[in-house]
């Protein structure tokens, strides 16, 4: 027999039983539409949180841990295996810094790859606000430089507060969230309160928002040297400086480059973040698996439609095996039955997929606080490969599940049946 034979044998056989044969298709058309959602919603949602992290952080942060010793300015002497220095003034709260940070900077600053380099110092606090204190993260930076590290001018709810920070030395930015947990407002006067119970007051000159509800809720940005005066550090003395770079691609490799010129401990915006990278990306493969089983249940119902078409197909079997057709050309004809109410499904899947992810990309909601990204909606991201993955998977499910009953169709032996011993 040749294959378009056994193609109008199939066919013959599934128009017989539109109604089966649609509804087989129908599961497999919502299997395929369920998982290019499902697909797209993962992406969009590991998308817009990556995005978010590369934006609002550095591309690459050199941290105040060395990884070359340094050598000790008290050292007086040494003999072949040992070392001598005095210790003075040891203290065990001493806060780990960069000391004389521009010979850093120097350092890094032939690095083309480099666009912006930002120190900082940071500095946990309670913000008090009258009767209302919170504890708050500050970050004190040099503003015309920390603008294009971080797009922080880009998240200012008042424009010009970059502007107004960097002329106000007891001015403070705070995240929209902190701001509003304390109660204030442009040009409002707080207190901030470090360890040892010192009071520095400071004034709103503007808000930012991030999207992270807990960088909104926490941080705030102060002038580098009135961090460096509340840390009690000296003027050439940072925690940190941040980098951010043309490739966000070269980041991991431009990192472990940084951190062989300058001896110092430095982290790409992946590294620093990898926990929660590697929880989106479980998160979206997990959801992905336990759809996936909406195709299983798809493939039972092709196997099912299959089942009953040999049962009711039998005597016909029989009587084409006693004309000699080989049992390989009967298997293949329930094969294609199963490949084209596959092909069927996914094809109808494709396209209703696409349209509830369009329209998934269109619904507005309010923004919660309760998460980790504040967004007013959901990101979605199709690709025509995810469409091809999926129409490949739903063929090949439906086309297993084709194979048992097509199998069943050739075991049994054409004069049994033209007895009436089977079926």
């Amino acid at each position: 027999m040749t294959f378009l034979d056994l193609l109008r044998f199939a066919w013959v056989h599934l128009r017989e039983r539109k109604r089966q044969t649609l509804l087989t298709a129908l599961g497999v058309a919502v299997g395929s539409a369920m998982m290019i959602t499902t697909i797209a919603v993962a992406r969009g949602s590991s998308q817009s949180v990556f995005i978010k992290l590369i934006d609002i952080a550095p591309h690459i942060t050199i941290g105040a841990d060395r990884v070359v010793p340094e050598v000790p300015d008290n050292l007086f002497g040494f003999i072949p295996g040992q070392i001598a220095f005095v210790r003075k003034n040891v203290t065990t709260d001493k806060k780990v810094v960069i000391k004389n940070y521009n010979q850093v900077v120097q350092t890094i600053k032939p690095i083309t790859e480099i666009e912006d380099i930002s120190p900082y110092v940071t500095s946990k606090l309670l913000a008090r606000n009258k009767n209302r204190y919170t504890p708050c993260f500050a970050k004190g930076v040099v503003p015309q430089l920390e603008s294009g590290i971080a797009n922080l001018k880009k998240n200012l709810l008042e424009p010009e507060a970059l502007s107004e920070l960097a002329w106000t030395s007891n001015g403070i930015i705070l995240g929209e969230l902190l701001a509003e947990k304390l109660k204030v407002k442009y040009r409002d006067t707080i207190m901030l309160v470090d360890k040892d119970g010192n009071e520095y007051p400071v004034m709103v000159v503007g808000r930012f928002k991030s999207g992270f509800n807990n960088k909104d809720k926490s941080e705030a940005y102060v002038n580098l040297a009135l961090a460096q005066r509340m840390e009690a550090l000296s003027s050439n003395t940072v925690t940190g400086i941040g980098l951010r770079i043309a490739d966000i691609d070269k980041a991991d490799e431009l990192a472990a480059r940084i951190q062989k010129m300058t001896g110092y401990e430095t982290e790409s915006w992946s590294q620093a973040n990898r926990n929660v990278i590697d929880f989106y990306n479980r998160n979206g493969i997990i959801t992905l698996v336990l759809v996936s089983f909406v195709f299983v249940v798809a493939g039972l119902g092709v196997s099912s439609v299959m089942t009953t078409v040999v049962l009711q197909k039998v005597k016909d079997i029989a009587i084409l095996r006693s004309m000699g057709v080989q049992r390989g050309s009967i298997t293949r004809i329930f094969m294609l039955e199963g490949l084209m109410m596959g092909t069927l499904g996914v094809l109808l899947g494709s396209p209703v997929g696409h349209l509830i992810c369009t329209l998934i990309a269109r619904i507005r909601f309010e923004p919660s606080q309760a998460g980790v990204v504040s967004s007013d909606r959901l990101m979605v991201v199709e690709s025509p490969e995810a469409h091809l993955i999926v129409i490949a998977f739903g063929i090949v499910i439906a086309v297993i599940s084709s194979v048992g009953p097509a199998r069943r169709a050739t075991s049994y032996m054409p004069v049994q049946v033209l007895r009436g011993e089977v079926g």
